[in-house]
């Protein structure tokens, strides 16, 4: 393709981003590891896990994840490649479709509109399925997952004392 990371690592993002429109670029996580870990091998899959994990605690848009990841994989080129990456691409089709007045009552949003609460449950799963696999040790950190995973559905439960169960239990060597 191309022998810039920058450059490469953007236009992926770039053509990731326009797939989650509205749904967040959290949803697009798997396709993100997959390319920066299992294909071009510029991090680890902990590494990768790390950076989702630190870029999803810290205070702020969801999209940290992707200018993290754009900083280990090239610096700061990486960090802004990325981050306009996903930004540019979504924020100029959402800006051509709003001025596009005749589109908002026509077949084509309502079929939009009902593709993409599907889509983004689907991705959502996706991602889950690929942090579980990244991030657990053992089927006894399976089984705590899908427990958690339960629990966050069902409950009002704060996910953030789920997480520090987790911990806990991590640390008490029951993973």
């Amino acid at each position: 393709m191309n022998d810039s990371p920058v450059a490469e690592l953007s236009l992926h993002l770039a053509l990731y981003a326009l797939m989650a429109v509205g749904g967040g670029v959290v949803l697009i996580a798997p396709e993100v590891r997959q390319f920066v870990v299992d294909q071009r091998h510029w991090l680890g899959n902990e590494q990768f896990a790390a950076a989702y994990a630190l870029a999803q605690a810290a205070p702020g848009p969801n999209l940290l994840f992707v200018s993290l990841v754009g900083w280990l994989v090239a610096g700061w080129a990486g960090a802004l490649g990325a981050t306009a990456a996903v930004i540019v691409p979504s924020t100029v089709l959402t800006l051509l479709l709003v001025r596009w007045k005749s589109w908002q009552d026509g077949r084509i949003a309502a079929a939009l509109r009902a593709a993409f609460a599907p889509m983004s449950v689907g991705l959502l799963a996706a991602a889950a399925w690929v942090f579980m696999q990244a991030g657990n040790v053992s089927w006894r950190a399976d089984v705590l997952t899908v427990l958690a995973a339960v629990l966050v559905v069902r409950t009002r439960l704060n996910p953030v004392l789920l997480i520090g169960a987790g911990a806990l239990a991590g640390l008490a060597g029951l993973l």
